[in-house]
């Protein structure tokens, strides 16, 4: 892993709501959200362009009342950066010394006494398909196929009736 790394969380674009220990991130660009909980959160944060790898691992230390490793935050920029969240992501270059990202995991979530950093993500619909219009329960279109992806059959509202609904 390269030492001299100084990430930067991405603002733009993003739709941000901080709640309890959580942040909650909307990017407009990708219409996906992604909850950070709180570890992840601290390390986002802790990305302003300056502060390097090990000077984030103090700082989210500190904030923790808890010892964190360099693999610890490494492993938070991995889901930070695929979810990109990190502004220089190719200089973020993630290096885990031949170990999977599981072994990583296993390696910090052992030593760590404090929640792993999770990154999770949804997809969520465009305006154009967040509309009544192929939700489920909703008429189904001309060729009789669901609009939305989480709704997959259409069922006849009423025998003879010739109206289908979508349904999950």
């Amino acid at each position: 892993m390269k030492k001299h790394i100084t990430p930067k969380a991405r603002k733009e674009s993003l739709v941000i709501q901080e709640s309890d220990n959580e942040i909650l991130i909307y990017d407009l660009e990708s219409n996906k959200a992604v909850c950070l909980n709180e570890t992840s959160a601290l390390i986002w944060q802790a990305c302003d362009g300056n502060n390097e790898v090990s000077d984030i691992t103090a700082l989210v230390g500190k904030q923790l009342n808890s010892p964190v490793n360099d693999d610890f935050v490494w492993l938070a920029l991995d889901q930070l950066k695929k979810e990109n969240l990190i502004e220089n992501k190719d200089e973020v270059a993630i290096d885990f010394n031949g170990m999977s990202r599981r072994e990583v995991i296993k390696k910090v979530g052992m030593g760590a006494m404090i929640a792993l950093p999770i990154v999770s993500s949804l997809v969520a619909p465009t305006a154009a398909k967040a509309g009544t219009p192929g939700a489920c329960g909703s008429i189904c279109n001309n060729n009789g196929e669901c609009t939305m992806a989480v709704c997959n059959t259409c069922r006849q509202v009423s025998p003879g009736s010739g109206t289908k609904t979508c349904q999950a």
